[in-house]
């Protein structure tokens, strides 16, 4: 005799119901990411090729965060340089303009003011430290305020605070370069060449290659220039052009960085478009797909429930009764 019973198939429909209320939320999930699942485990033989693109992703978001950030700080020494080259070409300019005229008496004031446009530069900031400071980015590494405090050091040298450390940033795995600079070498010729002239207005002989220099009693430097001031002037000229001309070749190093630093984020942001669409190849889902799957498991949950319903109504005990 062949046994009749309820039970399996409620149980068939239920599995039947369940079922489909999981594909149901798999096809909402979907909508909701547009990807094939929300953890690798979803993704079955695929799983260990993205977890590698993955891994790839987060190296080349790294570099590319490396690269900003090194990026930013060039533009800043950049401006900088600026200011400090800018400090140094107006004090040719006031010396060479002093002569013209033939009259020194407010040079060393012009002087001072150009001195201050360099010492800002060599302590201008980036992100709350010294860009030029090397190692030690919480001292200003120009520390003499004035030509006065310049010629009071006991060297040049001793007027900067700076350490030897330059900056440095990896742009990708096998590029290290050094984006840093520090203030006694950006700014050691310009610092020394202020140092000479205040000390000779200070009554103090100077030697400028070679050549002694000796003011006939401090401050010499006013009204019209004799011939000795003159001659000192002139040779102070050539030492400026010589500082000016290493802070304008520091400056095309620093551009020089920019250039490759540019060119390693634009590599880096190409490789990252491609691995996005790599990425969404492997993991996209189409939402129009989604959408189908969602309407045939809701579908499904509806044609379970209508089979549970009508097995509630023909239970073996109805048909004994």
């Amino acid at each position: 005799m062949t046994r009749v019973a309820t039970h399996a198939g409620y149980q068939s429909a239920l599995l039947n119901l369940m079922s489909a209320q999981s594909r149901a939320q798999q096809a909402q999930e979907r909508i909701a990411s547009e990807k094939i699942a929300t953890d690798m485990a979803g993704y079955g033989r695929s799983a260990e090729q993205l977890t590698t693109l993955t891994a790839t992703q987060e190296r080349l978001e790294g570099f590319i965060g490396a690269g900003q950030s090194a990026a930013a700080r060039l533009d800043a020494q950049d401006l900088a340089m600026g200011r400090i080259y800018e400090g140094g070409a107006g004090a040719r300019e006031a010396i060479a303009n002093s002569l013209a005229a033939g009259g020194v008496t407010n040079l060393m004031t012009e002087l001072q003011l150009h001195y201050q446009t360099i010492q800002g530069g060599l302590n201008a900031q980036h992100q709350g430290s010294y860009l030029f400071g090397g190692g030690n980015s919480d001292d200003a590494p120009a520390t003499a305020s004035t030509m006065a405090d310049l010629a009071a050091a006991p060297s040049t040298a001793s007027t900067f605070a700076n350490d030897t450390l330059k900056q440095k940033s990896r742009i990708d795995e096998n590029t290290l370069v050094e984006t840093g600079f520090v203030a006694s070498e950006l700014g050691g010729g310009l610092t020394d060449v202020f140092r000479t002239i205040q000390s000779y207005q200070n009554g103090n002989a100077v030697v400028i290659d070679g050549v002694t220099y000796t003011p006939a009693a401090p401050g010499s430097i006013t009204g019209k220039p004799t011939a000795e001031v003159e001659a000192f002037l002139k040779a102070t000229l050539k030492m400026l052009d010589a500082a000016n001309t290493e802070v304008t070749n520091q400056t095309a190093k620093n551009g020089l960085v920019q250039n490759q630093v540019k060119s390693a984020l634009d590599a880096h942001e190409s490789q990252k478009i491609a691995l996005e669409k790599l990425m969404n190849d492997k993991t996209g889902y189409d939402p129009a797909q989604a959408v189908t799957d969602l309407q045939m498991a809701q579908v499904a949950i509806q044609a379970s429930a209508q089979v549970i319903n009508t097995l509630r109504s023909t239970s073996l005990l109805d048909l004994l009764r």
